[in-house]
């Protein structure tokens, strides 16, 4: 027997059969050719009739539907939202929203629900449902957010400017990114002519594009510069785009997308410096450089051109570089260059060279792989090497004389103590003849001989240094008053220009004194006819000073000045070619430094030492 509960569902099922029935009768076309599908359910949740659109959006037949429930349809996740909205409708509630649901194969549609309650005999007795596949729709709206997304994200977070303006040039829109790189925020420039970004210079390139773009409909891409707000420019590249109403043909709005590319133009202007120093570089080297591909010269600098003699670069090219290579040395010039057109470089090698009037030269030739106008070729660097074996040989016979002077020292100290013997036997003889003519010349010979043995042993062996704190300004003075009297006679004005106020130095005032003495008896040599001499004192950093010895006499030709220095060379008829280099030796034991310059209007010599900086040597 059942109970009150299940009396009553079973009346109002009965009830919803007999309405569906009637109201089916009636209005059969609509419920069967309706477009939605429809579903009814009795107030349980059961199916109790279905049309035609719901078996075929759902794929269940008619007899599998009424076997249904509610709850079948939805996925879980579903069901509370979906008994929600039933209920409602359940108490007579019109309810209306969007749902998934399953299908016989499993499939999730997406549908819009439109729960209507049925009534008879003033009681709900069911819920028809109509079901509207909105599945393309959702779609279609999600592919229309996620575009709008897009085109959000892409505009808002670009790095490029993103910027519209109509035809008469009216900023419509500007992307975020115009605030970092032109300092710009949107409403300071929409409204306003896109010219106020453009610099000056720029305007009427920019105006005669964007015509193009009016007239020819096609887009455009240029490189201008755009003003910041706070006045400085960038360098940016624009694409403008005409956006065309395809039913009138005509322009909307000009979309442009402009590119920040100030680094990419001063990297540009950078190679192009880099590029420019590199061919300045080689067309300005001291050594001669020629560009070969193979044994053919494409490229000779101007030195190239200077040491190999003809006066223009058109007499090289196309020329084979073995053409100024002596015979003798073709067969490894050859294994060299194809070494290098194989990616090797080359070490220095001497060659003999041949010029253009067939004299040659001792050279040497280095040769690196590089690109010559988009093809591999030969970098090769030519150096003419004759002065510097003569500066080798020079050295060799430096290092010979440094061994005769280390010899000649050993012989200074032998030599001295029989010389003192001798002319302490030639003073008693002297006595005893009335004929003292020869003893004066043996003597006089015999004093050059006893300075000639001091300097040696001034070079082989510096006397012990005494330093003291000395006053540079006293100092000098002092080298002045002994030597004042002999330039007066030789009418030449010595005087003194001091920039460094009490400055003292660390040194060996008796040393230093001879080194200055000696440099201003040459001056004073250097100008019979009279002339002046400066002595300059200049702080040359904090730890040194400069002194500067300025002559006005007839300089020193360059031959000379590259020999003053060397051991017995000298012009004077008297002199020992020792006094420079015993100068310099006194110097650099001062751990300072002696340069000479001379020209036609006199010579400067300078001397850099050490100033006192509170410690001691």
């Amino acid at each position: 027997m059942s109970s009150p509960m299940e009396a009553i569902k079973s009346e109002k099922r009965q009830l919803l059969i007999n309405h569906v029935t009637e109201k089916m009768t009636s209005n059969q076309t609509l419920f069967k050719e309706n477009e939605d599908a429809i579903v009814i359910f009795d107030l349980e949740g059961h199916i109790v009739q279905v049309n035609p659109a719901f078996e075929k959006l759902l794929l269940y037949t008619f007899a599998e539907s009424i076997e249904l429930k509610l709850q079948k349809l939805f996925p879980i996740e579903s069901l509370d939202m979906v008994f929600h909205y039933f209920h409602k409708a359940s108490f007579g509630q019109v309810q209306n929203f969007d749902c998934v649901m399953i299908t016989k194969q499993e499939k999730l549609i997406d549908l819009n629900i439109t729960n209507i309650p049925i009534s008879a005999d003033d009681k709900v007795v069911g819920v028809c449902a109509s079901l509207k596949d909105i599945t393309q729709v959702k779609k279609k709206k999600s592919e229309v957010r996620r575009i709008e997304e897009f085109h959000r994200v892409l505009t808002e977070h670009v790095l490029d400017i993103i910027l519209t303006t109509n035809i008469m040039g009216k900023i419509h829109y500007v992307s975020p990114s115009c605030e970092k790189i032109l300092g710009y925020e949107a409403d300071e420039i929409i409204g306003q002519h896109f010219s106020l970004l453009l610099h000056p210079e720029d305007k009427e390139k920019a105006f005669k594009e964007r015509e193009k773009v009016l007239t020819l409909l096609e887009d455009s891409r240029d490189s201008y510069r755009y003003v910041k707000k706070d006045g400085s420019f960038v360098w940016i590249e624009s694409i403008c785009n005409p956006i065309v109403d395809h039913d009138t043909k005509n322009i909307i709005e000009i979309v442009s997308v402009i590119r920040d590319i100030t680094e990419r133009k001063q990297a540009e202007e950078e190679l192009w410096s880099r590029k420019r120093a590199f061919r300045d570089l080689v067309e300005h080297s001291p050594d001669a450089v020629i560009i070969a591909k193979n044994e053919k010269i494409l490229f000779i600098n101007e030195t190239g051109i200077d040491l190999l003699g003809p006066e223009r670069m058109e007499n090289f090219i196309s020329r084979s570089i073995l053409d100024f290579i002596h015979p003798e040395d073709h067969q490894e010039a050859k294994k060299r260059i194809k070494s290098i057109m194989d990616g090797n470089r080359t070490e220095f090698k001497p060659y003999q060279i041949i010029r253009f009037d067939g004299s040659t030269f001792d050279g040497e030739v280095k040769g690196i792989p590089t690109f010559f106008q988009k093809q591999s070729a030969q970098h090769i660097i030519i150096r003419d090497v004759t002065e510097k074996k003569k500066t080798q040989e020079l050295l060799r016979n430096s290092e010979k004389l440094t061994i005769a002077g280390q010899l000649a020292a050993g012989i200074a100290h032998e030599v001295r103590n029989p010389l003192t013997a001798i002319k302490g036997f030639l003073q008693l003889m002297e006595a005893q003849v009335k004929n003292k003519t020869y003893f004066e010349i043996i003597q006089s010979e015999m004093e050059r001989i006893e300075l000639i043995l001091s300097e040696l042993l001034v070079l082989a062996k510096p006397q012990d240094l005494k330093f003291e704190i000395e006053n540079i300004q006293s100092l000098i003075n002092d080298v002045k008053t002994l030597i004042d009297t002999h330039a007066i006679m030789n009418n030449i004005l010595i005087k003194i220009v001091n920039e460094c106020k009490d400055l003292t130095i660390n040194c060996d005032k008796n040393q230093l004194k001879q080194v200055f003495i000696n440099f201003l008896k040459n001056a004073i040599e250097a100008m019979p006819d009279g002339g002046s001499i400066t002595i300059e004192i200049k702080q040359y950093s904090e730890e040194k000073v400069k002194i500067f010895f300025k002559d006005t006499g007839r300089g020193i030709p360059h031959h000379i000045l590259k020999r003053i220095g060397e051991p017995f060379f000298t012009t004077k008829e008297n002199g020992t070619g020792l006094g420079i280099m015993i100068s310099k030796q006194i110097i650099e034991n001062h751990n300072g430094s002696v340069h000479i310059w001379s020209d036609n209007k006199g010579t400067i010599i300078e001397v850099i030492i050490p100033v006192n900086n509170g410690l001691t040597i």
